[in-house]
């Protein structure tokens, strides 16, 4: 294509409406007519980036190939698309005036007071253009975080604005999600607070091409009615977006509305080719009917929110999908697991997942929950943090090196099996420091780890964590029976590691949930599913016997 198309998603009423399921779903449909589609996230908070964000504030951090730390709707974007993002497609208002006062500060606005507008709005539709400008894409779909009306939005509400006049009709239009409630005690769907919402758009210049309203209750065709009327959108351009029984029904229940239709439609492009979602429905069928049911323990200290661990607990569904099993995920909370009740927290669960973290509470029950899945035969997948675990308690329970630690919980440790890099010393900056992005990893002939990436010699993975396996204990723990499987060939740093007398045992330093996509389940969680059902059927044939 000779232009590159943009696409702006906002949205109104209320947070947490799903802009980023809803631009990956459109973006999946485009997709599947054969245009090159990606998505970008603007988010208004002033963090740089949501790598020094807790959790419990906004879900997990995705981190990237190029070892970017992003908003957590990148995950959505590459598990719907099985397309890689990078630091282009997340922009923060902490990026944004962050480059704007460097510029600043080398002069370039040549003595200019430094405003707002033009300046900020300058620098947010540089970033915006970026992707398009690249020549990879056909469409650029850009979601804008936050409500329409919010202070901190203003600034990104202007730059579409204006980016909607330079760019010109056909080139760009803007997609307005909604909330349509049901007010159960006039027993009716109530929409004003979305005339309001679109109101409040305009007020700022733009005018939505397209609503989306989300419900919990059938739209009816007078309501559209209404809607189209009163919110100046042509009728076909309301789309209803119902609850979905999963996120991955919502691109077919965009498409039955006509959502990628009405955007090629406004966008002046070709709709000559019917989407091909021939494997999306495949994948779909094996999720919803599932042959067989197991669960997984997730030992994490994040578990109150769910979005702490959004992409392993999506990697799970992938999994369960290739594997035609139903994957119950019963999250325990490693700050309550103790010596006196690790095997009540634990008892009955077909696999554990020891997650990622960081810093010292709840880490000795992670610490229990290695030691149980170890000592039961139990299949277990330690992932960064949990890793680390797994050498602490392999140190501690086989080696009987009973104070053995990583430096990060305990910088006196007489044992430092896990330790800071050296590089790391000397970093006392927290944001954008660590060991970040994709890393090549050797794996060892011979280990399970090889069979799961189907006798793969060399993987890369992505990493976000800032202590290591200390070498100095190699020998000692590979004589005791853990076993280094897989090695970074620049840094020697050990990735793998797994236990020998175990059916499967193993940690990773890596975050194999970052890569899973509906198009390809991660191999790792693949196969820990796969010897999850093996372990159940096992125990299920012991008890008959």
């Amino acid at each position: 294509m000779a232009q590159t198309k943009y696409i702006f998603v906002t949205g109104g009423v209320t947070s947490s409406l799903g802009k980023g399921i809803i631009a990956a779903s459109l973006a999946k449909l485009l997709q599947s007519r054969g245009y090159k589609t990606t998505i970008q996230k603007l988010d208004p908070y002033i963090n740089v980036d949501p790598g020094t964000l807790n959790p419990y504030e906004h879900g997990e951090c995705y981190v990237t190939d190029d070892g970017a730390e992003t908003d957590l709707d990148l995950g959505h974007y590459e598990r719907f698309l099985n397309v890689r993002t990078s630091q282009a497609n997340n922009v923060t208002t902490g990026r944004i005036y962050q480059s704007v006062i460097e510029k600043e500060r080398r002069g370039e606005f040549l003595g200019k007071t430094v405003q707002v507008v033009p300046h900020i709005t300058n620098e947010i539709k540089e970033r915006v253009q970026v992707l398009g400008k690249s020549g990879e894409y056909d469409i650029v779909i850009t979601e804008i975080g936050g409500t329409v009306g919010d202070i901190e939005s203003l600034p990104y509400i202007e730059a579409v604005r204006q980016l909607l006049w330079e760019l010109g009709d056909n080139n760009a239009i803007v997609i307005h999600l909604t909330l349509v409630p049901y007010l159960s005690a006039a027993g009716e769907l109530k929409t004003k607070p979305t005339q309001h919402s679109v109101k409040t758009l305009m007020e700022s210049g733009i005018k939505a091409d397209i609503l989306v309203c989300r419900t919990e209750h059938e739209i009816s065709d007078e309501i559209k009615d209404k809607l189209a009327l009163f919110c100046n959108v042509k009728r076909e351009a309301v789309i209803q977006s119902i609850d979905a029984s999963t996120i991955y029904d919502v691109p077919l229940l965009m498409q039955e509305e006509g959502l990628d239709t009405v955007t090629l439609q406004k966008l002046a492009l070709p709709n000559t080719v019917e989407p091909d979602l021939g494997l999306w429905n495949g994948f779909l069928e094996r999720h919803k009917n599932p042959k067989n049911e197991v669960t997984i323990g997730l030992v994490g200290k994040y578990v109150e929110l769910q979005d702490s661990y959004k992409s392993i607990l999506e990697s799970f569904i992938h999994a369960g999908a290739a594997n035609e099993v139903k994957v119950i995920v019963k999250s325990v909370h490693s700050e309550y697991i103790t010596s006196a009740n690790f095997e009540s927290k634990l008892k009955g669960l077909d696999a554990i997942l020891v997650a990622p973290g960081f810093g010292e509470r709840g880490i000795e029950g992670k610490v229990k929950a290695v030691e149980y899945a170890r000592v039961n035969k139990i299949p277990f997948l330690g992932i960064c943090l949990g890793m680390q675990m797994a050498v602490i308690e392999y140190a501690r329970d086989v080696l009987d090196l009973t104070n053995a630690n990583s430096t990060e919980m305990d910088e006196n440790t007489p044992d430092p099996v896990i330790s800071i890099m050296e590089e790391q010393k000397t970093i006392t900056d927290k944001g954008g420091t660590m060991r970040l992005g994709a890393w090549d990893c050797d794996l060892k002939d011979g280990s399970l780890v090889k069979q799961m990436y189907n006798g793969a010699s060399q993987i890369s993975e992505r990493h976000r964590h800032r202590y290591e396996f200390n070498n100095a204990y190699l020998e000692q723990l590979e004589n005791a029976g853990l076993m280094a499987t897989g090695f970074n060939k620049e840094t020697n740093l050990v990735e793998i590691v797994e236990a020998k007398d175990h059916p499967w045992f193993i940690g990773v330093q890596y975050h194999p949930e970052y890569k899973s996509t509906v198009a390809n389940p991660h191999p790792l969680f693949v196969g820990f599913v796969k010897a999850a059902l093996e372990h159940k059927k096992s125990q299920t044939n012991a008890t008959l016997a």
